[in-house]
């Protein structure tokens, strides 16, 4: 339950970049929230943020913040591949779980955690900010006004140049890869937009021979009509971050579409034969919107089976474009 003032008080397992530029500030700043401890396997670290965000309790051990009565959800921003087993953890021990995406790397995971969630009468949800910027909502209403006709393909890409050699992202048994890590944003956009019924096409991946671990790839998804996504991630490429959705009279583009500041200003551009314009939305900060949502979701007993129905599908695709892509090995 959560407390009885409102709040909800939260316990942070991890201390992952992202917490710390985006996430915890996010939370430090809503009022109904209370950060209570965090944890991280190196305590010194888990001091250096409790000390950064307010937070008084900083422990060295993950399992000793899940005993702890005073905390009513726990936040997750650990490496991919670690999130089945705390995510398990949290929920046995009576959490709700806010966890990074994606909420695992496989399909059956994903399937039993949301079982063991509604089991347990807690609740569970991945943490897809980028669904929670209002600007997809516009572009939505925009496609369903006709600004560009009938739609007939989505091309997302999400792609950063390389990071160090001892990124967490290289380490295939931690942090899971291109896919798992940056494939899931377009596939995330593909499915706002084209609907719960795609179905891979073909796919290619490109992985580092030295390190096993996939860097980049590309996959064609269809619906049942033909319409197509066209979909492009990787952690070896020029950055890149959008979406553009083309149809029968027109095509629309955005840029910044996963990671936009709070204060940035997206812009729609709109193309047709004999028209051209661009539409400037309101700025919005993505993270304080999907964490205020949890935390009303955790106050209100909110149903998130619309949420848990997206994570299976995202995972099921995930799962078929690992078990069925084309694999290209680089020396």
């Amino acid at each position: 339950m959560a407390d009885p003032r409102g709040t909800v008080r939260i316990g942070v397992i991890g201390c992952a970049d992202i917490a710390a530029r985006r996430t915890l500030p996010a939370m430090r700043a809503d009022s109904t929230i209370e950060l209570r401890a965090i944890a991280s396997r190196d305590r010194l670290k888990a001091k250096g943020f409790a000390d950064a965000f307010g937070i008084d309790t900083a422990l060295g051990d993950y399992a000793e913040l899940l005993r702890r009565d005073d905390i009513d959800a726990v936040y997750l921003p650990l490496p991919a591949v670690l999130h089945a087993e705390w995510v398990e953890r949290a929920l046995l021990a009576g959490k709700h779980v806010l966890v990074e995406k994606p909420l695992t790397t496989e399909l059956r995971d994903t399937e039993r955690l949301i079982l063991l969630a509604r089991e347990r009468g807690r609740l569970v949800m991945e943490n897809m900010m980028f669904l929670h910027h209002p600007q997809h909502s516009r572009v939505g209403e925009l496609v369903a006004e006709g600004a560009i006709g009938e739609l007939r393909t989505l091309t997302a890409g999400f792609t950063i140049p390389p990071k160090p050699a001892d990124d967490i992202r290289y380490r295939p048994d931690v942090g899971g890869g291109a896919l798992v890590d940056i494939g899931v944003y377009p596939i995330r956009a593909a499915l706002r937009f084209l609907g719960p019924d795609l179905r891979l096409v073909g796919a290619v991946l490109r992985v580092d021979r030295a390190r096993g671990v996939v860097v980049g790839g590309s996959a064609l998804l269809s619906d049942p009509e033909g319409v197509t996504a066209q979909l492009t991630f990787g952690m070896e490429h020029s950055y890149r971050n959008g979406y553009a959705l083309a149809g029968s009279s027109g095509r629309l583009g955005v840029d910044r579409v996963f990671t936009p500041p709070p204060e940035y200003r997206p812009v729609v551009r709109i193309e047709r034969q004999d028209h051209r314009e661009e539409i400037t939305l309101p700025p919005a900060d993505q993270f304080a919107n999907i964490v205020g949502f949890f935390a009303a979701a955790v106050r209100e007993g909110a149903d998130l089976t619309s949420y848990h129905d997206d994570s299976r599908r995202q995972a099921s695709l995930v799962d078929d474009i690992r078990n069925k892509a084309e694999y290209a090995y680089l020396s």
